[in-house]
């Protein structure tokens, strides 16, 4: 079974070293995941601009970070409304335990935040694999259904 790709949306100017452990969480052998790329720090006003819509669009997946300053965080909720808008499936992740964290604007109420475990990153990520799979044969069936 292939490692599913994720893009991993956070607050660099808050977070980078949640970033940092999800990347070495990612390098696991049984992870499931391999990061492709996440937030970056940008200059000026483009907070998400092409080369993030493009890297959200190539991933399987988005693993929100969320933390303190999240809901505050202009590049979280561009790349949120990103991926809402390229309809990747996206999860908020609990980043710091001993803090309240905040989602990020454009969440729905409904979206809990899951705590950070290992249990939890490989149940998540792994409903991306089921997902796929059942679009695969459900394309197929349609596929075989047009030849007829």
């Amino acid at each position: 079974m292939s490692k599913v790709r994720v893009f991993v949306s956070f607050d660099p100017e808050h977070d980078g070293p949640l970033f940092e452990q999800l990347l070495a969480q990612s390098r696991l052998p049984a992870s499931g995941f391999a990061v492709l790329g996440g937030s970056e720090r940008v200059i000026g006003a483009d907070v998400a601009g092409d080369r993030a819509r493009r890297r959200i669009r190539e991933a399987d997946q988005v693993i929100v970070i969320c933390s303190e300053h999240t809901g505050s965080s202009t590049r979280v909720t561009a790349e949120l409304l990103i991926a809402q808008e390229e309809g990747v499936p996206y999860f908020l992740l609990w980043g710091r335990r001993e803090i309240m964290c905040t989602k990020p604007i454009g969440a729905k109420p409904s979206e809990g935040m899951y705590s950070w475990t290992r249990q939890v990153l490989r149940d998540q990520i792994s409903l991306v694999h089921r997902r796929a799979e059942a679009d695969a044969a459900a394309e197929m069936v349609r596929d075989a259904t047009r030849r007829r």
